[in-house]
């Protein structure tokens, strides 16, 4: 894995903007992964976001992670591909990706864990947004999981 610096690959083009690839996904947990697992993550990625330039936040509730990554493209897709491996994962579907001249969303924060509460809500609007058939599927399934009309794989 080619790690790019932040900067190198995130030009500046005018006062506080940059060309960012941004990622969102969502994920169901593994069986077993718990609150102290999910603060063991935060903590990976207090140590490792910072030097690879990737912001963003993370939400876990009733079972599901959600995330928002921002940062360089190959550093974001990198981190993508950990997490697709990662056996705290299952049924990992990406929602939304864009690259463009913007400001970071989460500038200060190298990964933050936001209450997840409103995960069925999160996903509820994803379904709204997405037209890939694949990925409508998962989401149906992670929502009929969250609701337990599906049985435990």
């Amino acid at each position: 894995m080619t790690v790019i610096p932040p900067g190198d690959g995130d030009e500046p083009t005018g006062p506080g903007l940059s060309l960012l690839f941004n990622l969102v996904y969502c994920s169901r947990a593994a069986a077993g992964v718990d609150e102290s697992a999910v603060e063991r993550i935060i903590h990976a990625a207090h140590r490792h976001n910072p030097r690879m330039g990737i912001t963003g936040l993370l939400t876990f509730g009733r079972g599901v992670f959600f995330q928002w990554l921002e940062g360089p493209r190959d550093n974001v897709n990198a981190l993508m591909e950990t997490l697709r491996r990662d056996p705290r994962h299952d049924t990992v579907v990406t929602l939304t990706e864009s690259e463009e001249v913007r400001e970071r969303v989460f500038p200060q924060w190298d990964m933050e864990l936001v209450d997840g509460e409103d995960v069925r809500d999160v996903l509820l609007d994803a379904i709204d947004s997405t037209a890939d058939a694949g990925q409508l599927a998962a989401l149906r399934l992670l929502i009929a999981r969250l609701e337990g009309d599906s049985p435990t794989p």
